[in-house]
């Protein structure tokens, strides 16, 4: 059984700076060869020096993080790394910032394993409500503002001062709607927007 442990730093851009995480690590005594870096979004785990780190992590070892969101973003997706790390390869994680997710603790008795379980599934829940909660505040700022009249996406083509003539024309279907369009200088699905829309 291995017995080394790793350390992961995981920061969302090129320019933010991983060194509050790097003396976390040192700290906890994490050997400064074994700290695997990435510099991405915590959306996924397609993240090559996390994959490397998955590569190296044997039963018995440890992976140390300062937090729960430097390992993601996605709860669903970190409930299940969770699991291939703890269940499938039998290492232990510890989460500097929550001692209850230090699993060489809890990892020992049912007890200790259920209560880790039970954080973790309420950090989940607790990440997916607030997710929710941004985009219905999103939906309902957009309606809020669409109620003040402010307009969204691209400017309205004013309509032409010919288009009510253009329009009788293609009514009479002496000019195809296509013809129509032409002559307005417009696409044909705008032309028959205008028309619907009047």
């Amino acid at each position: 059984m291995s017995n080394i442990v790793y350390g992961y730093i995981r920061v969302s851009t090129k320019e933010q700076n991983e060194d509050r995480q790097r003396i976390a690590l040192a700290e906890f005594s994490v050997p400064e060869e074994n700290i695997f870096i990435d510099k991405l979004s915590g959306k996924d785990f397609n993240r090559p020096q996390y994959k490397k780190l998955m590569r190296k992590l044997r039963a018995g070892d440890s992976l140390v993080i300062k937090s729960i969101d430097r390992l993601g973003r996605n709860y669903e997706e970190i409930l299940n790394q969770w699991r291939i790390i703890t269940k499938e390869k039998k290492a232990d994680i510890v989460v500097l910032d929550m001692p209850l997710l230090d699993t060489r603790q809890t990892g020992r008795d049912l007890t200790g394993t259920f209560v880790a379980d039970l954080v973790l599934q309420i950090l989940s829940y607790v990440a997916q409500t607030e997710r929710e909660n941004i985009k219905q505040r999103q939906k309902e700022g957009i309606a809020a503002a669409k109620l003040r009249g402010v307009q969204f996406g691209r400017p309205r083509k004013p309509i032409p001062d010919n288009f009510e003539q253009v329009k009788t024309d293609w009514e009479h279907k002496r000019i195809t709607s296509r013809e129509a369009a032409n002559q307005l200088k417009v696409s044909q699905d705008t032309f028959l927007r205008w028309v619907r829309d009047r």
